[in-house]
């Protein structure tokens, strides 16, 4: 099987890449995350405007390995601009919503006008299958929104939420404006620097244009989104990954001791091994899983719920072990080591735990398939 990328494909990365190394080092990340706002706004318009990335948002859906691409260089970067949140997660739910209010917000992100943040995940439970804690209670002119919403990632910067509530026919969602009457935003700072916000809902009030899924279409519409998001997680984590080993290998070249590089010590080279092998095994579960981005629903279960298991285990095994292979700096704030971990650390925990997909995986593998033919219930 061929997994090789795409001359295009090839030119996005090195494009993006170059890009990043010029505008995007680590001084400039952290003067972004440690200020008010959080991030850095002339990334986000650039973008946009010098690189099209935006594009990718459109209303026909990208090849998922140009967002693989992306997301692998963001990662490699450390980028915190909401990219995945507005360009993966949001586009993706508004693709596949199919009305005419998704459809003007997809331009708008396309246009690189709008940051958009799903808000979806409660303290239900991190793979819960339909809203529980916020319902959407019907009146004549519209709906109110009542209940609440844990760590919405990217919420803070969002010029528009996607709201996903239980109404008495099913899940919907809606376009909900933050800073509309009854809606109440409590931001924090992540641990990686990011920023996220629980948010309440105390009789907010949305119009009817503003069910941007309707329960017919809302359910596929926020699996789609789910798995592309995780896809693209996963995608994001083997650029950290890999920035992470490159990081320990030129460390361990230059610290000495008694008389040489620790390069040198056999054991802290197996180390140095197993990182690399738990991140090949974690990129070729990532490619697989987004080779069956659009396969039938179980197969597609299996191979996304497989690589969060991977990319997770990996994360925890490189992220550890390149920490402490960096000795005492390895945590400090002055050295990058130490910053990639905390993301690799958050991303394992996002939409569920290694445990929470193997536990999935088991289930999923444990139902038989529909014979051919016959739809899976």
């Amino acid at each position: 099987m061929d997994f090789s990328f795409t001359p295009e494909q090839e030119q996005l990365r090195a494009s993006l890449a170059a890009y990043l190394r010029s505008h995007h080092d680590f001084t400039t990340r952290q003067a972004g995350v440690a200020s008010d706002d959080g991030r850095t706004p002339a990334i986000w318009h650039d973008f946009t405007d010098r690189l099209g990335l935006f594009a990718l948002a459109g209303p026909d859906a990208p090849d998922p390995f140009d967002l693989l691409v992306v997301m692998q260089e963001l990662g490699v970067a450390l980028v915190a601009e909401p990219f995945l949140e507005t360009a993966v997660t949001s586009a993706t739910l508004l693709r596949e919503s199919g009305t005419p209010a998704a459809a003007a917000l997809l331009q708008r992100i396309t246009a690189g006008d709008a940051v958009v943040a799903f808000a979806d995940s409660e303290r239900n439970g991190r793979l819960a299958a339909a809203p529980a804690l916020t319902r959407a209670s019907p009146f004549a002119g519209g709906w109110h929104l009542h209940g609440a919403k844990s760590m919405v990632m990217a919420a803070p910067w969002a010029t528009t939420l996607l709201v996903s509530a239980a109404t008495p026919e099913g899940a919907a969602v809606f376009a909900v404006e933050p800073g509309s009457a009854g809606v109440t935003l409590h931001p924090y700072r992540t641990i990686d620097g990011r920023r996220a916000a629980d948010i309440h809902f105390a009789d907010a009030v949305v119009t009817a244009e503003q069910m941007i899924a309707p329960p017919a279409t809302a359910p596929a519409a926020i699996d789609a989104a789910t798995d592309a998001t995780i896809v693209a997680l996963a995608a994001e984590a083997l650029g950290v990954l890999r920035r992470i080993l490159d990081d320990t290998i030129a460390y361990t070249r230059e610290r000495r001791q008694f008389g040489q590089a620790i390069a040198g010590f056999q054991a802290l080279q197996h180390r140095m091994v197993d990182m690399f092998m738990k991140i090949e095994a974690a990129t070729s579960a990532t490619y697989l899983a987004t080779m069956k981005l659009h396969a039938p629903a179980r197969e597609r279960a299996l191979a996304i719920s497989g690589a969060k298991v991977l990319v997770g285990e990996a994360c925890r095994f490189v992220g550890q072990n390149g920490v402490q292979l960096h000795g005492g700096m390895g945590m400090t704030e002055e050295l990058a080591v130490g910053h990639y971990f905390k993301r690799a650390t958050v991303i394992e925990g996002l939409l569920g735990t290694s445990d929470d997909h193997l536990a999935r995986y088991m289930s999923v593998a444990a139902t038989p398939s529909a014979p051919e033919g016959v739809a899976a219930a």
